[in-house]
């Protein structure tokens, strides 16, 4: 990931580099479906609202009938191949959003509280934490974000509105922390 600047010591906004992407829209109860993505990515098949990560990439569960997968940019035309091939016969769309799409990582002691005060979503430890994705907004555009750990949240928005999405997470994380979670 590469610096687009710092907002101090304590939470850290950092975009990401070249992530592939491809939307899959099926029916996730399709055995075949799960048995795609899970061969793409080594990754095991995420439940309701969850994220999981393998040794080549992750699958986020993005709805009812939508799973994003993250694999290596370089990998994208053959995984698109094997999901027509493995999909075949059965009603699917794989699309790659790769380019539609941003990465952004928030990082550090009040990463979760960065998001919070963006997103008109539950946000406590009790409620929301690693392995898990929410599908929402960040003050007027739509993102989806997941923490790989504790201290750390990862967004993908539209790349279109990327500059407003970094600039009202380094705002937000600017102001410091509000201290609502423990």
């Amino acid at each position: 990931m590469s610096d687009l600047r710092s907002t101090g010591d304590s939470v850290r906004i950092t975009l990401g580099g070249p992530q592939g992407m491809i939307s899959l829209r099926a029916d996730l109860a399709q055995a075949a479906v799960a048995k795609v993505c899970t061969g793409l990515t080594d990754a095991p098949w995420p439940a309701l609202r969850g994220v999981q990560t393998g040794k080549r990439g992750s699958l986020l569960w993005m709805s009812p009938d939508e799973v994003l997968i993250l694999i290596a940019p370089d990998t994208i035309t053959d995984a698109l191949a094997r999901i027509d091939q493995a999909l075949q016969g059965l009603h699917h769309l794989a699309a790659d959003v790769s380019d539609a799409r941003a990465v952004l990582r928030v990082q550090g002691a009040f990463a979760r509280e960065v998001i919070a005060k963006l997103a008109p979503v539950d946000l406590h430890p009790d409620v929301f934490g690693p392995g898990q994705v929410i599908r929402s907004r960040l003050g007027q555009i739509a993102a989806a974000f997941w923490m790989t750990d504790p201290q750390t949240v990862q967004v993908v928005c539209f790349r279109s509105v990327r500059d407003y999405a970094f600039d009202i997470l380094a705002a937000s994380a600017a102001a410091g922390p509000v201290g609502h979670f423990p």
